[in-house]
């Protein structure tokens, strides 16, 4: 049996932290889906060859990360609001990473610009922090602190 207690200094640190990190995902998104000249021309390839490589990308993989990237918004809010759906929405995150980054680790058939260094490291860093975040809820929910 769980009981509520004293919101601990720990979640408030994480809720606000990673709501600013998954921010930076829903910006990132809508930067990328809504093909925003600006934002793309800060990658190695034409802006033009940004926007065919990312829209070659199948449904799934697309789905993967639209779910990856809201989930962990509404997990981070949820989180600060100790309501026990976080995990529920952290959970849809993790899965929806690991399907959009997985496919595009192992099957894109991405340019040359797009591979090694920051372009492998950086979405393996995502999941990572996603896994975490999951982990976090779960426990913070089985010790009470989630309602």
């Amino acid at each position: 049996m769980t009981t509520n207690q004293q919101t601990p200094g720990h979640l408030w640190a994480v809720g606000i932290i990673s709501l600013l990190w998954n921010s930076y995902g829903g910006f990132d998104y809508v930067m990328t889906r809504t093909h925003n000249e600006a934002y793309l021309s800060a990658l190695p390839l034409p802006v033009e060859e940004t926007i065919a490589y990312m829209e070659s990308a199948p449904l799934l993989a697309d789905i993967g990360w639209a779910l990856g990237v809201w989930g962990g918004i509404l997990g981070s809010i949820l989180l600060l609001l100790r309501q026990r759906h976080a995990v529920t929405a952290f959970g849809i995150s993790a899965l929806g990473a690991i399907v959009g980054i997985g496919y595009d680790l192992i099957f894109a058939d991405k340019p040359e610009e797009l591979t090694g260094g920051i372009f492998t490291v950086m979405p393996l860093v995502v999941v990572g922090i996603t896994i975490a975040l999951f982990v976090y809820a779960r426990k913070q929910r089985a010790n009470g602190v989630l309602t």
